[in-house]
């Protein structure tokens, strides 16, 4: 079977045949946790063709053997696969209420019994940027990261995309559901895109690390609160599972995990209960009540 072809304007095709999917797939989420169902060949074969084409391949299975077996290209290889294959889409203020969950109802609980011990709070995906300097914007609003220790740590297996969230630049597109008020209160126009304060940037420790490696996670999980939204749903069930388990025996005895809107756990592990805290859905790890007088730290 043929591994590619040129269109009538001379530009190379390549064509990822099933056998290559197969071995391919199973290698990407061997190494980063990335799961592509069979109905998803041709959106992989459209992330990687320029990748291996640059590489001066013919095939999808010369690239594979690369990636597996040829140790010292591979590993630069493999940040050009993790920047080819990630999804950007992420912006501000996005699913709020469980921000909000924790900037009303975690934090105040949190230092009510601890009020010097500093609040660890993990994005484990933050992409470029948007969600930990959401949470640095609504504690910001509410007074507390002005009044007690809390660290917001940031990280995400693009380097790339970790380099944006520090330069803080984004598209009107990415402020699309942030008001007015918070726009121009936090941003500055710079020609067509929009700045955000450099002292906001600055309240966020940022990283880069994959969630599949418990060596590079295990100095961020150890976080009181973590939000890992609208990233299982681009794994498989096992690597879940496992993604979960480093989690849980990373943080602390009272502590807060944050998936998005569409992800649920219920049938993946037990090791978090999950409970309604201040109108949002939680996962909670230690026995905790969320009945009238109670405390949740």
């Amino acid at each position: 079977m043929a591994t590619s072809w040129e269109n009538r304007f001379g530009t190379k095709k390549l064509i990822l045949s099933e056998p290559e999917f197969n071995i391919l797939r199973d290698l990407i989420h061997e190494r980063l946790g990335t799961f592509y169902q069979n109905s998803k060949r041709e959106l992989l074969e459209d992330k990687l063709s320029s990748l291996v084409i640059e590489r001066g391949f013919d095939s999808f299975l010369d690239y594979y053997y690369l990636l597996k077996y040829d140790s010292i290209e591979a590993e630069g290889e493999w940040l050009q696969v993790m920047n080819a294959l990630r999804v950007p889409e992420t912006f501000f203020w996005r699913e709020i209420d469980q921000i909000q969950a924790l900037v009303k109802i975690l934090v105040p609980s949190y230092f009510a019994s601890k009020p010097q011990e500093p609040l660890r709070i993990w994005s484990a995906a933050c992409s470029s940027g948007e969600e930990p300097l959401t949470i640095a914007m609504a504690l910001t609003e509410a007074g507390w990261l002005q009044r007690v220790p809390i660290e917001i740590i940031a990280s995400d297996i693009s380097e790339p995309a970790v380099n944006k969230a520090r330069q803080g630049v984004y598209r009107q597109y990415s402020l699309r559901n942030l008001s007015e008020e918070l726009r121009d209160k936090y941003f500055q126009p710079e020609q067509d895109k929009w700045r955000i304060k450099p002292e906001l940037v600055a309240k966020v420790k940022w990283h880069t690390a994959n969630l599949i490696s418990q060596t590079e996670i295990a100095p961020l999980a150890s976080a009181s609160v973590i939000f890992c939204r609208n990233v299982f749903i681009y794994f498989s069930e096992e690597r879940i599972r496992k993604t979960v388990r480093m989690f849980f025996e990373f943080m602390p005895n009272r502590a807060y995990l944050f998936v998005g809107a569409s992800e649920s756990l219920l049938k993946i592990t037990t090791d978090f209960d999950l409970q309604e805290i201040g109108g949002a859905f939680v996962y909670v790890k230690g026995s905790t009540a969320v009945q009238k007088g109670t405390t949740y730290f």
